[in-house]
C-alpha cells in the first residue's frame, strides 16, 4: 500500500535557458508528487522538458539554466523535509547519489572508459558509506548479482567497451542502486536497446522497486514501454504537463490530443496501412485525426517534388511495388565474415571470431527486405559487407548482375553510386565542418553527376524539399539540426546519386515516436515514387512489420528464418523469432492489466 505522504513534491517549477540574447522557457508550471514505492513516468518528445526537469531535481543543469521559480520538497532520512533547490553543496552531496540516484540514457558516455566497471560502482559506495574497500568489493559483487549480470567477478574487472549495451545499462543501474536510494530517476534507460534486453531491464526495475521499496521516476518517449512499469503517467508537451492519470486512464481514455498522438504514432504489430499518423495530425484538426486513426491516409499526393529529381524529367511516379520480379536485384550466397583479434603477446594464439556464418538471400526490385535481430547478431556487419566496407571472408555478392566480391576497388567505387547506405548515427556520418548543402552535393561531385556546381546545387535544393526541409537549411551545419532533421538530410544525401537500392541501418532507433513516424512515412513514399529497393536493418520488430515486404531474422551470424513478413509475424516458426515477438510491449489495455497483476505478484512474493 502506497503511503499518503509524498516522498517528493514538486510545486510550480519554472526553468529557462539563455541562448545569447534570447531566453527559452524549458519548463513551465510543472507540479507533481511521487510517493514511496510508487513508479511515475514522464512521457513526451525530445524538447518537452522531461530530462531538464529530472536534471534540475539533481541540480545537474548547466550554468545557462535559470531556475525561475518552484520548489521540490524531498523527505530525506538524513536532513528531514528539505527543498532540493535550497540545499547547500555540502548538503546536496549527502542526498545526491545516496538518497536520489539517476540512470542516464547513454551509459557509454556516463561511464569512465579508463576505470573498470566494478571500481566505478565501488567508488560510489566508498564515497557515501563508511565501509572498507574489501566490503565495497563484496557489496559490488552482490549488486551485480542483484541486477543479473553474468559472472560478477569478471564484470568487476571489465571495462565499459568490453560489455554490450544491455550490460552497460545494468552497470549504471547497479551504480545507482548501490546505496539503496529512496528515489531512482531513470532517463530513457531502454532507448535503442533490443526488445529482449528492454524487457529484462523493465522486469529488473519492477523487481528492484518492490524489493527495495524504492520510488521510481521513469522518463521515456514511448508510452508502450512505460505501461509495463508505471503506476501513474505525466504527459509533457512544450515544457508543461498537459495530462496526468493512472496507466489505465491514459491508455483507455486519453483526453489531450498530444497524448492521443503519442499513443497512435508508434507502429505496433497490429498497425495497418501505409502511413503512420504524426503529432501534427492530432494537433491541427479532428478530421485529420480520424483519417489517421483509421489508416486511410496513404500520403499527400504531390507533397514532394520527386518527379523533378531525375535530371528535371517529369516522369510519372510508380505507386505500386512489384516484389515478384523474375530477376533479383541483389543475390547473396553463403557470405562468411571473420574478425581477427590482435595478439597482445607473440606467444598468444590469434583469436578468430565468426560474425557471419553462411548468410544467403535475395532481394527483388522495388521491395523492402527487413533484417531484424538483437545487437551482435550481425545485421550491421551484413549491411557493410554488401557494400564491401567490410571484406567478406568468402561468399558471393551479385548486385544488378555483377559479382561485387571480385570488383577492383576503383570499379567498386563507381558501382556504389547505385547502392547507397544510410547510417545509424547521422551526426557522426556527416562532416561537422561541411554545410548541409555541400554534404549533399559532395557525392554528385565525386561521381561527376550533372554538368556543373550550379546544377548540383539546384538538385540539392530539390532534395531538401523532397525530405521536407527548407532552402535556408542549405547553408547550415549539422549541429544546428535535430536528430530527425539529420536523418532526413542523410536520406537526401543517399538519394543524390539516384541509387536503385539503399541500406537503412537502424535509422529510427533513437528518434522520438512522432519523428520516427515522419521518417518512416517519408521512406515509404519515396520507395513508391522512385521505385526504390530498401534493406531495412532494425531491432524493432514493430517498425520492421510496418516497413517490410519480406523479413530476414538473424541470430549469432545466422539467418534463422526468412520469408513473407506478414506470415512470419502471424506464425513465426523459429523459437528465436517467437521470443523476439513476445518481448515487444504492445501497449494494449489487456497487457497493461497483466503487467499490473505481475507487479502485485512481485509484492506478494516479497511479503511472504
Amino acid at each position: 500500500m502506497l503511503l499518503t505522504t509524498p516522498l517528493l513534491q514538486v510545486d510550480n517549477l519554472h526553468l529557462s535557458f539563455h541562448a545569447g540574447q534570447k531566453e527559452v522557457q524549458a519548463v513551465k508550471e510543472v507540479s507533481f508528487k511521487i510517493r514511496k514505492g510508487e513508479a511515475v513516468a514522464i512521457v513526451g518528445e525530445s524538447g518537452s522538458g522531461k530530462t531538464v526537469t529530472a536534471l534540475s531535481l539533481m541540480r545537474l543543469l548547466s550554468a545557462r539554466a535559470d531556475h525561475k521559480a518552484g520548489k521540490a520538497f524531498f523527505s530525506s532520512e538524513q536532513l528531514g523535509l528539505v527543498d532540493l533547490y535550497q540545499l547547500t553543496e555540502k548538503q546536496l552531496q549527502k542526498v545526491r547519489g545516496k538518497e536520489i540516484s539517476m540512470v542516464y540514457q547513454d551509459p557509454m558516455s556516463s561511464l569512465n572508459p579508463i576505470m573498470s566497471c566494478g571500481k566505478q560502482v565501488a567508488e560510489a559506495l566508498l564515497i557515501h558509506l563508511p565501509i572498507s574497500k574489501k566490503e565495497a568489493y563484496s557489496r559490488t559483487l552482490a549488486i551485480f548479482d542483484l541486477v543479473k549480470l553474468p559472472q560478477p567477478e569478471r564484470m568487476f574487472r571489465s571495462y565499459p567497451h568490453e560489455l554490450s549495451g544491455g550490460q552497460k545499462q545494468r552497470i549504471m543501474i547497479a551504480m545507482a542502486m548501490a546505496c539503496n536510494p529512496a528515489l531512482l530517476i531513470a532517463d530513457e534507460p531502454t532507448t535503442a536497446l533490443d526488445v529482449t534486453v528492454q524487457a529484462s531491464l523493465l522486469q529488473l526495475f519492477n523487481e528492484l522497486r518492490v524489493k527495495k521499496e524504492m520510488a521510481l521516476l521513469f522518463i521515456s518517449h514511448d508510452l508502450s514501454v512505460v505501461a509495463q512499469i508505471a503506476d501513474r503517467i505525466l504527459v509533457m508537451y512544450q515544457g508543461s504537463i498537459v495530462e496526468e492519470g493512472t496507466v489505465t486512464q491514459i491508455f483507455s481514455q486519453p483526453q489531450h490530443p498530444y497524448t492521443k498522438a503519442l499513443l497512435a504514432c508508434r507502429p505496433t504489430l497490429q498497425t495497418q496501412g501505409t502511413r503512420l499518423p504524426t503529432i501534427s495530425d492530432f494537433l491541427e484538426s479532428s478530421s485529420s485525426l480520424m483519417r489517421s486513426m483509421q489508416g486511410l491516409r496513404t500520403g499527400e499526393e504531390g507533397l514532394f517534388p520527386v518527379e523533378k529529381i531525375k535530371n528535371g524529367v517529369a516522369d510519372a511516379p510508380s505507386l505500386q511495388v512489384s516484389t515478384q520480379a523474375d530477376k533479383p536485384l541483389l543475390q547473396v550466397q553463403d557470405i562468411h565474415v571473420e574478425f581477427m583479434r590482435n595478439r597482445m603477446f607473440v606467444w598468444q594464439k590469434k583469436e578468430v571470431k565468426q560474425v557471419l556464418k553462411g548468410v544467403s538471400f535475395e532481394v527483388f526490385p522495388g521491395e523492402t527486405l527487413g533484417i531484424v535481430g538483437e545487437s551482435g547478431c550481425g545485421k550491421t556487419t551484413l549491411g557493410r559487407t554488401l557494400l564491401r566496407l567490410i571484406e567478406p571472408s568468402s561468399g558471393l555478392i551479385v548486385f544488378n548482375g555483377e559479382d561485387w566480391a571480385s570488383l577492383h576497388p576503383e570499379e567498386l567505387r563507381k558501382k556504389r553510386k547505385n547502392f547507397q547506405m544510410i547510417f545509424q548515427d547521422p551526426l557522426s556520418a556527416l562532416n561537422p565542418y561541411m554545410k548541409i548543402g555541400e554534404a549533399i552535393m559532395e557525392p554528385m561531385q565525386v561521381h561527376h553527376v550533372l554538368q556543373n556546381q550550379q546544377e548540383r546545387k539546384e538538385r540539392a535544393l530539390l532534395l531538401l524539399e523532397t525530405v521536407q526541409l527548407l532552402p535556408e537549411h542549405f547553408h547550415r551545419y549539422p549541429h544546428e539540426f535535430s536528430g530527425g532533421q539529420l536523418q532526413r538530410i542523410s536520406i537526401a544525401r543517399a538519394l543524390a546519386l539516384e541509387p536503385s537500392c539503399i541500406i537503412c541501418d537502424e535509422i529510427v532507433s533513437s528518434l522520438d515516436v512522432s519523428v520516427q513516424a515522419q521518417v518512416l512515412n517519408l521512406l515509404n513514399r519515396l520507395k513508391r515514387e522512385l521505385n526504390l529497393t530498401l534493406l531495412f536493418i532494425t531491432h524493432d520488430l514493430s517498425v520492421a512489420k510496418f516497413m517490410s515486404d519480406r523479413l530476414l531474422v538473424m541470430d549469432q551470424g545466422l539467418v534463422v528464418e526468412q520469408g513473407n513478413a506478414q506470415e512470419i509475424f502471424s506464425s513465426p516458426r523459429h523459437p528465436y523469432t517467437q521470443a523476439l515477438l513476445q518481448a515487444i510491449p504492445s501497449g494494449n489495455l489487456s497487457d497493461i492489466l497483466r503487467a499490473q497483476e505481475k507487479r502485485k505478484g512481485y509484492k506478494a512474493s516479497i511479503d511472504e
